[in-house]
């Protein structure tokens, strides 16, 4: 299985259970291993007192794209540590997209960064994550 094909498998394994991801409407753009980008339409209801979209959400897709992308290679990864910094708001009606990439991969841990940006590729926010490989795998192979 080419590591493209083991990424696209791992996605569509892990999407089938993300509800979450799902029911805010999040869709899978691209994976590749070591590498996802997830879009997402701010709807009204993504958006906080001020109008914009709220930085949970954000949160949430750059979330998104990095688990993606941790688990490309068909090894069970977890969320060890995240931080997020927010560069503008979202606006209703943003298409945004969320690029995840591995900066290193090394025995269980790794490091991504995640770029969300907006249709206008203006950048909204920048978010690295860790991650810690677990027991198991996101699908079993032949």
């Amino acid at each position: 299985m080419t590591p493209k094909a083991r990424a696209e498998k791992a996605a569509a394994a892990m999407w089938a259970n993300d509800r979450a991801s799902q029911h805010i409407g999040m869709e899978i753009a691209e994976v590749d291993a070591g590498r996802a980008v997830l879009t997402l339409t701010v709807r009204p209801e993504h958006c906080n007192g001020h109008g914009i979209c709220h930085g949970g959400i954000t949160f949430m897709l750059a979330d998104s794209a990095f688990a993606f992308a941790c688990n490309s290679r068909n090894q069970m990864t977890v969320a060890q540590h995240n931080a997020i910094s927010y560069l503008a708001p979202g606006q209703e009606g943003d298409v945004l997209r969320a690029e995840a990439r591995e900066i290193s991969l090394t025995g269980r841990s790794g490091l991504y960064d995640v770029t969300v940006t907006n249709q206008d590729n203006q950048v909204i926010a920048a978010f690295r994550g860790a991650s810690r490989a677990v027991k198991g795998a996101v699908f079993e192979e032949d």
